[in-house]
């Protein structure tokens, strides 16, 4: 019997990387998604010396429409699993950056997660199963953790929320996984200086990948990995907007960021 198979983007490091050896692990074939051909291939090896998987390559800028394309042409021909993992910070203020690299960020954090999980679908309707994993992030549930990062997860995590009622009762399953600061190399590529932030406040990658998979198993949409991170959330949600917004600008580094 053929394995299944699970999509994953941004997989060459951090999270991505994590989901794609949780998958392995799992006994899924993958395939891998990253605009740098070294690096994908790099990751194949590795998994397939590890794990014994095999991996299909594909180089895709996801900021392009013809990457995206691309990707979605490979959903269609069908995929157990999707997780919807690329996803671009940058810092600075939104007034000063130029505005080809604000699309940018809109066009991988929204664009190519609608466009992705829609070529995804139908095929797994028709299966009868399947999973999407889009990942959210706290700063879409929290308002002024930056502008249009947190605007494109909160995004990610309504569209989520919107398709898993539609999907009711079908057997494919979407859920936005909404960690916290995690171990990896996000804020470091996008230049955002996280030394302040305390030790407590860090997530280990495989607790989150194992968070995210038991929430999928239960049926959670929304899944927010960690207690501290449960009370943060539901607590910004219960205090008046203009607090929230105060308390993470002071404690939150919501500054300087978009």
């Amino acid at each position: 019997m053929s394995r299944p198979i699970a999509l994953i983007t941004g997989p060459t490091s951090g999270l991505g990387a994590g989901f794609a050896r949780r998958y392995a692990v799992e006994g899924y074939d993958l395939v891998l998604v990253d605009p740098d051909v070294d690096e994908l291939k790099q990751v194949a090896d590795e998994l397939h010396q590890a794990y014994g998987v095999n991996s299909e390559v594909l180089v895709a800028d996801l900021a392009d429409p013809a990457g995206r394309t691309a990707v979605a042409d490979r959903l269609a021909e069908g995929v157990q699993v999707l997780v919807n993992n690329a996803g671009i910070g940058i810092v600075g203020e939104f007034w000063t950056i130029d505005p080809a690299l604000l699309q940018a960020q809109l066009d991988v954090n929204v664009t190519a997660v609608m466009h992705l999980t829609r070529a995804a679908l139908p095929p797994m309707v028709r299966a009868g199963s399947g999973t999407v994993i889009n990942i959210g992030s706290i700063a879409g549930l929290l308002p002024g953790r930056g502008s249009t990062y947190s605007a494109s997860k909160a995004w990610v995590i309504f569209f989520s929320e919107g398709l898993s009622s539609g999907l009711a009762g079908t057997g494919v399953g979407v859920h936005a996984l909404c960690p916290g600061y995690m171990h990896t190399n996000f804020h470091h590529r996008a230049g955002i200086n996280m030394s302040s932030m305390p030790p407590f406040m860090w997530l280990d990658i495989d607790y989150v990948v194992d968070t995210c998979l038991s929430g999928v198993a239960k049926d959670s949409v929304v899944i927010v990995p960690s207690l501290q991170y449960k009370v943060l959330t539901s607590g910004g949600r219960l205090l008046p907007r203009g607090l929230t917004r105060r308390l993470t600008k002071m404690f939150g580094q919501g500054e300087g960021r978009t």
